[in-house]
């Protein structure tokens, strides 16, 4: 695995804290008040707290998520609410220590009530987005309601990324992608050492990501992919690719693909 560093930009993760200006939690609610009555839109992000194999952490799905909500709350000068870090875990990662989640009912109700407390603020528009390949997380938040806010979901992972990657476009869990995600983010919570390659095809693929209860093979360690083709520039160019598709499909106001994981 190539670790290189990564590529100077404008927006650097050094440089994040320079994209909070828009955050819910960090503003007094009259000036919450008037940036509603100019754009009525809210971005959440919502993440995992989930094993991604020996060499990721347990939150890999929660910053990436995080990362992407806070550049387009920054482009889109729109709202950003605090990130729900829990979701719908793959199946087999309950034998993984340090691995919890909800209960689809759980995430679905918990969005649900989040929603109609900011709805009843004035909030018309909820873009919500994530970055997991569990088939029940994607159908809790595909479910919330509101009274008469429209909602978007955006699953990162349903985003073409093909032309980025070093390796075929096949499903994977902490491998190549992610890892490379990781590098350019956060390179100090990458295990190097501890990178290995476990893939899966086939039949074994489609039930370890249709939720079925298939754990990853023992020899895996959580892993299915190949995290040793990751490289931090190449994460960098993935979240460049994704921060610019989704600007310039929700300023169009399009909504993107959301789809559950494969």
């Amino acid at each position: 695995m190539d670790r290189v560093d990564p590529p100077t930009s404008p927006w650097t993760p050094a440089r994040e804290p320079e994209l909070d200006a828009h955050a819910l939690d960090r503003l007094p609610w009259p000036a919450v008040r008037r940036h509603l009555a100019r754009d009525p839109r809210l971005l959440l992000a919502v993440g995992s707290l989930e094993q991604h194999g020996p060499h990721l952490p347990l939150g890999t799905g929660t910053l990436i998520a995080e990362h992407v909500v806070r550049r387009l709350s920054h482009r889109l000068g729109i709202l950003r609410a605090p990130t729900f870090g829990y979701g719908v875990n793959l199946r087999g990662s309950d034998r993984f220590p340090g691995t919890a989640g909800v209960r689809r009912k759980t995430l679905h109700r918990a969005v649900n009530e989040l929603f109609s407390s900011w709805e009843d603020h004035g909030v018309s528009e909820f873009l919500v987005v994530t970055a997991s390949r569990s088939e029940p997380h994607m159908d809790a938040l595909l479910m919330a309601l509101t009274s008469d806010a429209r909602t978007t979901v955006i699953d990162l992972f349903a985003l073409d990324v093909s032309r980025h990657r070093a390796g075929a476009g096949e499903p994977e869990h902490a491998g190549e992608v992610e890892t490379s995600l990781l590098l350019y983010l956060r390179p100090d919570l990458v295990r190097s050492e501890a990178v290995h390659d476990a893939p899966a095809e086939g039949r074994q693929l489609r039930r370890y990501f249709g939720g079925r209860p298939l754990t990853p093979p023992e020899s895996s360690g959580g892993v299915i992919g190949r995290p040793s083709a990751a490289d931090a520039a190449r994460g960098g160019a993935i979240l460049d690719s994704w921060i610019d598709d989704l600007v310039a499909l929700l300023s169009n106001g399009d909504a993107p693909p959301a789809e559950p994981g494969p």
